[in-house]
């Protein structure tokens, strides 16, 4: 049976089971298994008797035969816990990062709190009373939904926070502030406060994420926040269960004994890698190494392989192939963009990369010209301090690298070069003025790989490209 499966708006999956799974709870244990769903949720399908339009499937045979597509809904008490795990990874810690549902689900919450609340909402829809809330309810309350919102991120952003106050009173009415326009002001302050001490709760109880951002004795008190990036799902995991720090100390040195042999087994790195996972971002987050000392303890992760596994390890997609799909999709449209910008005759640099496509117009050149063209394109950015061309039999890779804090070394062997070089022969990631990856033919793939490397050694964006 071949199943399309709706997990979010932006996760849609493919899938093939060979036995049709006899009841709707072995269907719920297939993709528990197959997918790794996790929480609370039910199923709807589309049914062909009403126009494809979505039911709640509580019967198997309701199933259209040989294909069909399948809607994930999670469940209002499990909606934080849940998401797709990435396999042989533990399972999501507390500080993990997972998308932020909007809007937010409600919990429910104790027995005694939800009774005040009915009784309360009663009195709104009758009157317009508000309730007067006394100090054991409101703490029963912020705790609870400081409980769920910590599942989701730890470090919520101020939208965050407003979006949880907004739907709490639009749950229960009888909660809003007599005389606020909005009704739901005071719940938001509360919030960030409640959730600043539930951190401690969580730092305590050894949350990674949290305790990374733990504040040293005698340390800066204006220190940066370390929090994930939009799309990681595993920032800075739990250890597996069972494993200790001693544990994982042993496969990291088996791994970096298996990496000196002229011919490692990639399988074994592999299972090594992903067994010591959680140490690597505990050491990469909380001790920001230079790359040199991440290179030294970890000589695996900065080969392509890796990369793009230790990728999907954070992120849960695949980063080559989620990369070069969606610049696809905008290859055309920039192109068109670059065309109208050159009219005015004051954008030469992008006119030049155009004029190259005019000679050789295939595929991989016009993603080469719409990435090349884009820091040109937007006005201010000097795509020099990330992006730089050096010929073979001209300057020497340390006067090319000079500065280079993270970027991509574009090498060719072309006596004379247009914008950019019609045979490339080399292409570098640069970290730190050290190259950490190279033999890469291909502008684009050099860019996923650039991209995977902020990922992986957790690195922030090029400020002077910023946009």
């Amino acid at each position: 049976m071949l199943l399309r499966i709706i997990v979010s708006e932006n996760d849609i999956r493919r899938l093939s089971i060979e036995d049709v799974p006899s009841s709707v709870e072995e269907l719920y244990q297939v993709l528990r298994t197959k997918l790794g769903l996790r929480g609370g949720f039910i199923l709807q399908f589309e049914d062909p008797d009403f126009n494809n339009q979505l039911c709640n499937l509580t019967d198997i045979k309701e199933l259209p035969l040989g294909r069909a597509t399948l809607k994930v809904l999670f469940t209002a008490d499990d909606i934080t816990d849940s998401t797709l795990d990435t396999c042989s990874l533990p399972c999501l810690s507390s500080g993990d990062s997972v998308d932020w549902p909007d809007p937010f689900p409600i919990p429910q919450f104790s027995h005694d709190v939800e009774l005040q609340l009915k009784e309360a909402n009663c009195r709104y829809a009758k009157d317009g009373s508000v309730m007067v809330i006394s100090k054991g309810l409101k703490t029963d309350i912020l705790d609870t939904l400081a409980d769920c919102m910590s599942k989701i991120s730890a470090y919520p952003e101020r939208h965050h926070y407003e979006n949880v106050a907004k739907a709490l009173v639009e749950k229960h009415p009888s909660l809003k502030e007599p005389g606020s326009g909005k009704g739901w002001y005071s719940w938001f302050h509360s919030l960030k406060f409640k959730l600043g001490n539930y951190r401690q709760k969580l730092s305590a109880a050894g949350c990674p994420e949290v305790v990374i951002n733990k504040r040293k004795a005698g340390g800066s008190k204006g220190k940066c926040v370390k929090k994930s990036k939009k799309g990681e799902v595993h920032y800075c995991p739990d250890p597996p269960e069972g494993q200790s720090a001693e544990n994982m100390e042993e496969k990291r040195k088996m791994m970096e004994a298996e990496m000196l042999k002229r011919d490692p087994d990639h399988q074994l790195i592999e299972d090594l890698m992903v067994a010591t996972f959680s140490q690597r971002r505990k050491e990469i987050i909380g001790d920001q190494p230079l790359i040199t000392e991440v290179i030294s303890r970890w000589p695996a992760l900065l080969h392509e392989r890796q990369i793009r596994a230790e990728f999907k390890r954070i992120v849960t997609t695949d980063l080559v192939e989620t990369f070069l799909d969606g610049l696809d999709g905008l290859v055309p449209r920039l192109l068109e963009l670059y065309k109208a910008a050159t009219k005015s005759r004051k954008k030469q640099s992008l006119k030049d990369i155009l004029d190259c496509l005019q000679k050789d117009d295939t595929n991989e050149r016009r993603r080469t010209a719409a990435l090349l063209g884009l820091p040109h394109y937007m006005s201010g950015e000097d795509p020099s301090t990330v992006i730089r061309m050096c010929n073979a039999h001209g300057e020497t890779l340390d006067e090319a690298m000079k500065g280079m804090q993270l970027g991509l070394l574009i090498g060719y062997e072309d006596a004379e070069r247009d914008a950019f070089p019609k045979e490339i022969f080399n292409i570098a990631v640069v970290v730190e003025e050290k190259i950490v990856l190279h033999n890469i033919k291909d502008v684009a793939w050099s860019y996923a790989m650039l991209m995977g490397v902020i990922y992986c050694v957790n690195l922030e964006y090029p400020e002077a490209m910023k946009y």
